[in-house]
């Protein structure tokens, strides 16, 4: 009994050493790394096995293999190979474009690639039905991957198109978030399965052997049918995206983008890459000649707490330090990083115009406090802050002075931008930028302006409980 209370005794003091000097060499943000290194010491054994469960954020994808025989792909290296002109033609980009199209070239693993289409679709009552009328009309294959699949009336619609798709000889794969799938009873990969659809989940949880990489999701949106449309953006599938139904009081607003064009092809390459990681299958995708089909040039951009970490931050401080008139902002979750105050501070001094939206209707409180405690940083420098009304927001938009838009799946945030995998299209095209800007307008029209001294005037204990809440932002 005296050896196995020493030996219990040396492994809690080895196992709390060693995970507070991980926290200490690899942590880079200091007050996340101090957070855990307290955990550890503070509570010897438990403070170990939660810093192994949620802060372990790094995770090398078994499709790594796969990306280097992909047509898009380029190593990460600022001496990489030029792309063959007979394949990917290089797209004409005005000087304008090419400034914020500069750190997006050396960052992300695929070329710009020019004609392609992209229209964006308000809400479920728009997107549902686009995305039900392509995978009826789908020929060859059908591949989803989303966070959420509710089992609710929506998320049935999809189960059951999806499986009349695998009946009819359609090749359908869906990839789940592992933890995602756990927001709707019966859960929605199980439904799947039984129609004989092939599901996959991403990074699910488990105890034998334990998981440690839980806090590590996949957050992407991806809908490719037969590799001509695609759909992306930041929708979940559910009843709670149809915000015309004024009695559900969990509705929510939102953007999702129909693609068409060569960028279907690179949004198609992640969705398998991740099935490859999900399920060890390495595919080469659908090696058909994309055809062009409008005047946007984009390309698909990956972020996520594996090979291409901070990638997307980059760009999007980089994309701010080259506007020269404008940065629209919305999203629904907003802690940026110092990095990207500094350049939305900067931005502002040299006179551009900054506007962010947020959702006043927060469906993550404790985000929208910890939000408020840093919004003095940004007005007392001009940037203009407004928020939305009700029902929530959850709209995700970057516009940079209507001449490129980011859309996709990601936050300002550091779950999103550190611990997510995410995806993003980076879009150049004029007419898309400028019917996405005047949405803008239009949504901050109907909004409130939050001034500095609003802020300031906060009450002390409203004061205390946002920097409580923003002292906790590393792990939001």
């Amino acid at each position: 009994m005296y050896t196995l209370h020493w030996t219990v005794g040396f492994l809690s003091v080895a196992l709390t050493l060693v995970t507070a000097g991980h926290a200490l060499m690899f942590k880079r943000d200091p007050r996340a790394s101090w957070g855990w290194i307290a955990v550890c010491l503070l509570f010897p054994l438990i403070g170990s096995l939660l810093y192994l469960l949620f802060g372990i954020n790094r995770v090398q994808t078994r499709a790594k293999r796969l990306t280097h025989r992909l047509p898009f792909f380029h190593p990460f290296t600022t001496d990489r190979p030029e792309i063959p002109l007979k394949a990917h033609p290089q797209p004409d980009l005005a000087v304008e474009d090419r400034r914020i199209a500069a750190v997006s070239d050396k960052v992300a693993r695929r070329p710009l690639v020019g004609g392609n289409r992209v229209e964006a679709l308000h809400n479920g009552e728009e997107v549902y039905p686009a995305m039900l009328e392509a995978i009826e009309g789908a020929n060859r294959y059908v591949y989803l991957a989303t966070y959420i699949l509710d089992s609710n009336r929506t998320g049935r619609q999809f189960v059951d198109a999806l499986a009349r798709a695998r009946h009819r000889g359609v090749e359908v794969r869906v990839l789940l978030d592992g933890i995602g799938e756990f927001y709707s009873f019966p859960k929605s990969g199980r439904l799947l399965k039984k129609q004989g659809v092939r599901v996959a989940r991403f990074l699910p949880p488990r105890l034998m052997p334990p998981s440690i990489h839980v806090n590590l999701r996949s957050h992407r949106k991806i809908l490719v049918a037969d590799g001509g449309i695609g759909f992306v953006g930041g929708m979940n599938i559910g009843d709670r995206h149809l915000a015309g139904a004024e009695d559900n009081p969990s509705r929510v607003v939102d953007l999702h983008f129909r693609v068409a064009g060569p960028v279907v092809g690179q949004i198609e390459e992640v969705f398998l890459e991740d099935w490859a990681f999900a399920t060890g299958e390495d595919e080469a995708p659908d090696p058909g000649t994309p055809i062009p089909e409008g005047n946007a040039v984009c390309r698909a951009i990956v972020d996520g707490p594996g090979e291409d970490l901070d990638s997307l931050a980059m760009i999007l401080v980089g994309a701010v330090s080259a506007a020269q008139r404008q940065v629209l902002i919305v999203t629904p979750y907003f802690l940026p990083s110092r990095e990207m105050i500094g350049a939305l501070q900067a931005a502002a001094l040299r006179g551009i115009e900054v506007t962010v939206l947020l959702p006043s209707k927060n469906n993550l409180p404790f985000v929208h406090w910890a939000s408020r405690n840093m919004l003095w940083e940004l007005l007392q420098w001009g940037i203009r802050i407004y928020y939305q009304p009700p029902p929530f927001v959850h709209t995700k938009l970057f516009l940079v002075d209507g001449r490129y838009a980011q859309i996709g799946s990601a936050n300002l945030d550091p779950r999103s931008l550190r611990l997510n995998f995410e995806l993003a299209v980076e879009v150049f095209d004029a007419e898309v930028a400028g019917d996405l800007a005047a949405h803008v307008f239009r949504c901050r029209d109907r909004s409130r302006e939050i001034l500095l001294d609003e802020v300031d005037g906060r009450s002390f204990p409203a004061k205390l409980r946002d920097s409580m809440a923003w002292l906790f932002s590393p792990y939001l």
